[in-house]
């Protein structure tokens, strides 16, 4: 059940009181299930279709997947997350700041001389790993975002540093033992529907909950292009973690189909930076043919799975 099969979305059925009870948790770190041969198939085919931007440090992989937009791919850990700097003619977003196992300062100040704003698509520990390198740094208004200003201690994050996690060779200088996040601070908060001025380009931001209560995404209409966070990519989408909103999911995903006439690529923040917009609407759909009963699960890895061949959503037992 890791993050490299064809798409399957993990959603676990969890009340809201259970969410509020457990808001804190950082259950995304703590015994995600993986195959031992999680990485046998990298590097993953379609990276060779895009155009490879040389950077140095080792860990990072960066691709500009259109004019101006650059996925920070990190395919060395089993999360494979994808951050995004998005450039516009007077400043810069950096759409997540990953593991935090790299240096994504680093990275970015390779790619761009402009000022740099963060805004994370949501707070779990895998988006927001080297926001503290950076001063200026939006979230969204909410009790559970603040939690995560504090960071993550190396007893939450160890799952995530053990061995089988890893693929070739560690970051120069990162001591799995180690491995923590610092604290970090926002400076400001953003709405449902803001729109941020880059220069010459801006962006949309759209609160789309349901993966974690402060998950969002981002609507670049002037190019086409969404930028879904977790609430969309191709491979298992965790929903199983105690903060998740079945209901809020749909509406969000649902939200996110609408939009699919209007664009050319999804990029969503794991495996793959650019998907068809397409599957947000099979998506939406399919996820409502499970809350509806009308699909049949196959058990598999101690939990339920509902089939759609190219996604599939995996259940809580």
């Amino acid at each position: 059940m890791q993050r490299r099969t064809p798409i399957l979305l993990a959603i676990l059925l969890t009340s809201p009181l259970l969410a509020q009870e457990h808001a804190g948790s950082r259950a995304e770190a703590m015994g995600e299930p993986l195959r031992p041969d999680w990485c046998k198939d990298l590097p993953r085919p379609g990276y060779k279709s895009l155009e490879h931007v040389p950077v140095e440090g080792g860990w990072f992989e960066v691709y500009r997947v259109r004019p101006g937009t650059f996925a920070i791919y990190e395919p060395h850990q089993y999360e494979e997350v994808i951050s995004y700097l998005i450039l516009g003619s007077k400043r810069a977003l950096l759409f997540d700041t990953g593991m935090g196992m790299g240096d994504m300062r680093r990275v970015v100040s390779q790619l761009t001389e402009l000022n740099v704003t963060v805004l994370n698509s949501h707070t779990h520990f895998d988006h927001i790993g080297d926001n503290w390198q950076f001063s200026n740094i939006l979230g969204v208004d909410s009790d559970y975002t603040r939690h995560h200003e504090s960071g993550a201690t190396r007893e939450e994050l160890k799952d995530a540093a053990l061995p089988e996690r890893f693929c070739g060779a560690l970051p120069q200088g990162f001591d799995p033992a180690r491995y923590q996040i610092p604290a970090f601070k926002i400076t400001g908060w953003v709405h449902d529907g803001q729109k941020i001025d880059l220069g010459g380009r801006t962006i949309e931001v759209l609160f789309t909950p349901g993966h974690s209560p402060d998950a969002l995404s981002l609507l670049d209409a002037g190019n086409k292009l969404l930028f879904t966070g977790d609430t969309y990519y191709a491979g298992p989408i965790f929903l199983y973690v105690p903060e998740t909103d079945l209901a809020a999911y749909q509406r969000s995903v649902d939200r996110l189909a609408t939009l699919a006439p209007q664009l050319e690529a999804v990029l969503p923040s794991h495996n793959f930076p650019l998907e068809k917009p397409a599957e947000l609407t099979r998506a939406a759909d399919g996820f409502r043919k499970v809350r509806e009963g009308k699909v049949k699960a196959v058990e598999t890895e101690g939990m339920l799975q509902y089939d759609f061949g190219s996604f599939s959503f995996l259940l809580a037992k």
